[in-house]
């Protein structure tokens, strides 16, 4: 009898340890279970909230990609506009020679298809698709054409307006007593101030658009 109830007890310890040993079994299994969850759900925010930064990011680069588009496209209208506008003021009101006005034309083209080249590169570059490494080519080369322009367009302004005081002094050769002559003046001082400050404004977001880029692929 002693020898029986021995062996039911062992019997019992040995079903009580077993059933400890799973259960501590399936709580740990349940627990790695319960992590594997958690690291799920905290995975699919990481990349929700990755996907959000990157779009609200895209937007930005987007929103100052369409002002500098936005400023190309007045400048190319101003620079057809003045096509008509350079014979009136210079030929029929002040009485410039047919060259002058020639010259003039063909500054303004310059100018336009130089313009209308770079947006272009804009245009072409949708930020919210495209890949981004794409983009920032794209925004570089603009970035440079931009810069270079200045060896173009520069000349081409120190031309013009020579031409420009050689018409005047021709016209009136008391050319500092003439109207005409300091209002050119005037005027070259503004428009020299005024496509410095957009050269500057349009690089600066330019390098803008790049710098947002690399901080994305640097992260990616």
């Amino acid at each position: 009898m002693n020898v029986s109830n021995k062996r039911e007890q062992n019997e019992f310890t040995h079903y009580a340890e077993s059933e400890k040993g799973a259960t501590k079994l399936n709580n740990e299994n349940f627990d790695l279970e319960n992590m594997r969850l958690q690291m799920d759900t905290l995975k699919k925010k990481l990349n929700q909230q990755e996907i959000v930064n990157d779009r609200m990011i895209r937007h930005s680069m987007k929103k100052t990609a369409n002002t500098i588009s936005r400023r190309y496209y007045f400048i190319m209208a101003v620079c057809l506009l003045m096509i008509p506008y350079s014979y009136w003021a210079f030929v029929m009101l002040n009485g410039f020679s047919i060259p002058f006005w020639i010259f003039t034309c063909i500054v303004m083209l310059v100018c336009f298809g130089g313009t209308f080249y770079n947006s272009r590169k804009l245009s072409d570059s949708n930020m919210m698709t495209n890949n981004l490494v794409d983009v920032r080519r794209r925004m570089a080369s603009a970035k440079k054409f931009d810069a270079n322009w200045l060896l173009i367009g520069i000349p081409l302004a120190i031309a013009f307006l020579g031409w420009f005081m050689y018409e005047s002094y021709q016209l009136h050769p008391n050319a500092f007593f003439n109207g005409l002559f300091w209002a050119g003046c005037i005027g070259g001082v503004i428009g020299a101030i005024w496509g410095f400050s957009l050269h500057f404004r349009t690089q600066h977001q330019y390098q803008e658009i790049i710098d947002q880029i690399e901080d994305i692929t640097q992260e990616n």
